[in-house]
């Protein structure tokens, strides 16, 4: 009912075709794995029970001396061990950290705050009338490709794209009479699936940057990395990742999950929006909203300062990094990290502004109530969070993650490649790594010491190898419960599949790994050694530069 996925022609009476034979293996391999994942039992009691293996796992390994040595430049000769949760210290931990492990999970803090905006601009509707003003607005063949494109642009701010797009994008499918979890997986394809693609440098950038030139200058102690090698292979992963988003959801997706029925929600979510034309008084609302938006957008301009001063404008704002010699993403940082709350008033404002326009806000009242609604539409989110929390802080205080790391780090020195076929299993063990170190930089850290120093002895470049980490970082967290915003999405979600299982997420986002990564892969051999173009500025391919193994 929609022009993305075209009808497809029935199957001749001689038989399928081998397209569509594979197209029903592959069907009916993504039926088992939801199948599988389903079996599993509530996320709550899984993380739960993930948590408890975690203790279990680590008095095993800790009794049998489980140890891995540290590969981190400057702690030559230190070990990785397990630290046991099944001993007296480990017990006292537990018992004295429970409280602080749901209040100090990042993602919880947030969320909260973000939905006490967006929840002002859901309850003036603000935001139904602007989704309706946007799909009467443009083509509805290219609603995709607009929210995975967003999706990936996002990741700059990854918070946004989290709270604000992959709900936004919900509604938006779910008013055009489509199934509301392919506007989920698209967007949460595009902002984390395509977590390393972007036209823009954003805050993981310098932090990835700072870890690889340590790890590089174990070989060269005088070599430097600057946050933006990796910028001209991000843009182009941008266009790759957006088309083959619009393509995993246009044509897979989306057909596998068919029409939805509004009888699968856990709540009212009122009657199918019918995509009547936006009257008087919602325009006139949105034109107050959007000029109370820019008015918002000039002040933060001011308190940041702009890149660079202008007549009417200071060059130093309170918002921009006191140090002066701060230059490029880190002379913004404290702006960066007010991502959130600049989140938080650019929806209270218009909110506001537009509610009372058209009539259902008037006062301070009407805004407490909007937020206090968003808190009481985050129940499941807040109960699960407190178990995948304890998961997430037992798992990264027994040690086993890094552990788990360097073992597989192990193995893939242990192929001893020296070609430019190493970068295949160095991808797949970041695959791997990611499913269990959810944070982009802790994984870096544990595995750059090893992999940077020696794809350097073999000619390769420090970005080049960081290009390459980046992919097997971000094809793999749309599939893992250990990515932090995994819970939100799957609480989200349920909004629209009140019996919706992780199986069903991970089979659902499992087709995007599956293109991303071969994709991704394609790219950057073509890019680095086909067409020998550099991934960023100043950035060589060979170390040293001409040379190569």
């Amino acid at each position: 009912m929609h022009d993305e996925t075209p009808d497809r022609p029935e199957s001749s009476l001689s038989g399928e075709s081998t397209s569509e034979q594979r197209t029903g293996l592959f069907a009916r391999f993504l039926a088992l794995v939801e199948w599988l994942g389903n079996l599993l039992p509530h996320p709550v009691s899984l993380f739960a029970l993930f948590a408890l293996g975690v203790v279990i796992i680590s008095g095993i390994a800790s009794a049998t001396g489980l140890e891995r040595p540290d590969p981190r430049p400057g702690n030559e000769g230190d070990m990785f061990t397990v630290n046991s949760l099944m001993s007296g210290e480990g017990i006292r931990w537990i018992s004295q950290s429970l409280v602080t492990n749901f209040t100090g999970f990042v993602p919880l803090g947030t969320v909260l705050v973000a939905l006490l905006g967006v929840g002002v601009a859901e309850r003036s509707g603000l935001l139904t009338t602007a989704v309706r003003a946007l799909v009467l607005g443009a083509p509805k063949n290219l609603v995709t490709l607009v929210i995975v494109f967003a999706g990936v642009i996002s990741n700059t701010a990854s918070e946004m794209g989290y709270v604000v797009l992959i709900p936004l994008a919900m509604a938006i499918y779910h008013s055009l009479g489509r199934h509301p979890l392919a506007g989920m997986a698209a967007a949460f394809a595009g902002v984390s699936g395509g977590y390393s693609a972007n036209l823009l440098i954003g805050t993981v950038d310098p932090l990835l940057a700072g870890i690889t030139q340590e790890a590089a200058q174990i070989m060269d102690p005088a070599y430097e990395v600057h946050p933006a090698v990796n910028w001209y292979f991000m843009i182009a992963s941008t266009f790759l990742i957006t088309g083959a988003g619009w393509f995993v959801t246009a044509r897979i997706v989306e057909p596998r999950l068919g029409a939805y029925d509004d009888r699968n929600a856990s709540e009212d979510l009122g009657e199918q929006q019918t995509m009547e034309p936006v009257s008087r008084v919602e325009l006139k609302g949105l034109a107050y909203a959007g000029l109370s938006a820019l008015l918002v957008s000039i002040g933060v301009i001011v308190v940041a300062g702009p890149p660079l001063p202008l007549e009417w404008i200071p060059g130093w704002g309170v918002l921009r990094n006191p140090d002066p010699t701060a230059a490029g993403p880190a002379a913004f940082k404290p702006l960066l990290d007010s991502v959130v709350t600049i989140i938080l008033i650019f929806f209270v404002v218009p909110g506001f502004v537009y509610g009372r326009v058209v009539g259902t806000m008037k006062n301070d009242r009407d805004v407490i109530d909007a937020m206090a609604g968003a808190m009481r539409s985050m129940g499941l989110y807040i109960v699960l969070v407190f178990f995948a929390a304890q998961f997430v802080e037992f798992f990264k205080y027994s040690g086993l993650g890094q552990i788990l790391a360097v073992m597989g780090a192990d193995a893939l020195v242990a192929m001893n490649l020296n070609n430019p076929l190493v970068f295949i299993p160095f991808i797949l063990m970041c695959c791997f790594v990611n499913l269990m170190l959810g944070s982009a930089s802790a994984q870096w850290a544990v595995t750059a010491p090893i992999f940077v120093p020696m794809l350097m002895t073999i000619g390769y470049s420090p970005e080049v190898i960081q290009a390459a980490y980046r992919i097997g970082d971000s094809t793999t967290n749309i599939i893992t419960p250990m990515m932090s915003y995994f819970g939100l999405i799957l609480a989200v979600a349920t909004r629209y599949e009140k019996n919706l299982g992780i199986g069903t997420m991970v089979a659902t986002m499992l087709p995007y790994t599956i293109f991303f990564l071969i994709g991704w892969i394609i790219l950057f051999y073509a890019w680095v050694f086909l067409f020998g173009l550099p991934v960023g500025p100043g950035a060589p391919t060979l170390y040293p530069a001409g040379g190569g193994g």
